[in-house]
């Protein structure tokens, strides 16, 4: 299920004249939906380069981007500018209260929290908002799943203040290392906002 720009591409009521045949559609401003197996290698691109340069380690390698795209690309958000991938969200479903090392790679379908693996904008958009922008819509789209209760992720010290802007909420050091790397534990009530998804038209 994709999710529609807030300010949808609108047509105009009277046409003055056809459109001549072999022009070129505009492609939209810009579009939010969920991602697809061939949109792995955009999506690894801009991670490599986000964490990369940062800590040194992806939190997805390209083959297990095309694996959670392939399981649950219900669970992925990508916003994209006139066709041009800018930044992306994948999750998967986890079973457990808290994520351990499994949770880095399965996808457990019937688990109730959506686990956030990694959020990445690419270098030339950063700086202007679009992260907590995409973190935003992304946290309403899981309302409208039935099945989500929360939304859990792992980050460094030194992203918690972000994720707390969006309204995650710290559960303490993460028992999951990657390297050198510690990680604190975050989570998001999705849970508690039913009267949201029966007014939201979801």
């Amino acid at each position: 299920m994709s999710v529609v720009s807030a300010v949808p591409f609108m047509k105009p009521l009277h046409m003055r004249s056809p459109v001549p045949q072999g022009r070129r559609h505009t492609l939209p401003a810009s579009e939010f939906r969920s991602l697809s197996p061939e949109d792995a290698i955009s999506v690894f691109e801009i991670e490599r380069e986000a964490f990369i340069s940062v800590s040194g380690e992806c939190p997805l390698h390209l083959d297990e981007v095309r694996h959670f795209l392939t399981l649950c690309p219900e669970l992925s958000l990508g916003w994209f500018e006139e066709g041009r991938l800018v930044a992306f969200i994948i999750g998967s479903l986890w079973d457990q209260e808290r994520l351990s090392a499994d949770a880095l790679t399965l996808h457990k379908p019937h688990g109730p929290t959506v686990h956030i693996h990694v959020l990445a904008v690419h270098r030339t958009f950063r700086q202007q908002g679009k992260g907590s922008i995409l973190m935003w819509r992304y946290l309403q789209y899981l309302r409208c799943l039935p099945y989500v209760r929360r939304a859990v992720l792992m980050c460094e010290d030194f992203l918690v203040p972000f994720y707390q802007k969006s309204g995650f909420k710290v559960q303490g050091p993460s028992d999951i290392t990657v390297g050198p790397l510690t990680f604190i534990e975050m989570v998001y009530p999705v849970r508690g906002h039913a009267f949201m998804r029966r007014n939201s038209g979801c």
